[in-house]
């Protein structure tokens, strides 16, 4: 996995490459991580893992729990061929309990059809003052075919979602609502690549999406063509400036998705 400068990991030659909504999050998600001590880190769910890449740089000792085994073994094989220092598990290990001070899940709950059952586990291995970081998909009236083809069970709402967390035994300290305008966009094309690979038949049960959330993580076919802009100096400089323009509306309701900061308590 290489480092692109200001967009950061990206692995075009085993397939992986960030797409634009993964760049603004992961924008907030290291203004956020940086303000933090290095520590031992859980992320859940790490997909292809770029964001430990840049978790370990700066000192975090992180594990990964990943249940995708074609992710897994991606995850697994660009960490090792950097030289990470990177656990990726495909199951939780009993001496968790408390064990991790920052546990983060991006793009996660939304794919778990229990999902406060899922915030209690996660909230056993952290211990008290432990903080969690956390993205979702935002406001079920964006539900649109690329939900249906990664497998979501659902997008979530800013008051339900901080009333889940206290239910779950966390403390919500900030809600973020990022990606406007460009990722509300991006969203918009997304949906309409993905429509025609929708089967709701199969798509819309409970096994359905269970094999689709398998792949949403690394699956970045639509986005590999698009890579060479995004790495050139134009593109990084657009991608930069989408960054810049979501920062005023990130109180406001009107981006499509969620990052929360929240603690264990």
């Amino acid at each position: 996995m290489k480092n692109y400068g200001s967009i950061g990991p990206a692995a075009p030659d085993a397939g992986w490459v960030p797409a634009p909504r993964y760049l603004l999050r992961r924008a907030r998600v290291l203004k956020h991580v940086r303000r933090l001590p290095p520590t031992d880190a859980l992320e859940i769910g790490c997909g292809a893992g770029a964001l430990l890449h840049e978790l370990d740089a700066l000192g975090f000792r992180c594990t990964a729990l990943e249940m995708s085994p074609e992710a897994r073994e991606l995850a697994n094989a660009l960490a090792h061929g950097a030289g990470r220092d990177i656990q990726i598990l495909e199951t939780p290990s009993a001496d968790w309990d408390e064990h991790f001070p920052l546990l983060m899940a991006f793009e996660v709950l939304e794919h778990i059809e229990h999902d406060l059952e899922a915030l209690q586990t996660w909230r056993k291995w952290m211990p008290n003052g432990g903080i969690l970081l956390l993205s979702v998909p935002a406001h079920m009236a964006k539900w649109n075919p690329s939900d249906v083809w990664a497998g979501h069970f659902r997008r979530y709402e800013r008051a339900p979602l901080i009333e889940l967390l206290s239910s779950a035994g966390f403390e919500t300290l900030t809600v973020e609502c990022y990606g406007f305008p460009l990722a509300n966009i991006a969203e918009k094309v997304r949906a309409a690549q993905y429509a025609p690979e929708v089967d709701p038949g199969i798509d819309e049960t409970p096994e359905g999406k269970h094999a689709n959330s398998s792949r949403s993580g690394i699956d970045r076919r639509h986005m590999m063509k698009w890579f060479p802009l995004f790495k050139s100096p134009l593109g990084k400089l657009a991608i930069r400036g989408a960054e810049f323009a979501q920062r005023p509306f990130l109180s406001a309701d009107i981006g499509n998705g969620y990052l929360v900061v929240a603690k264990a308590v």
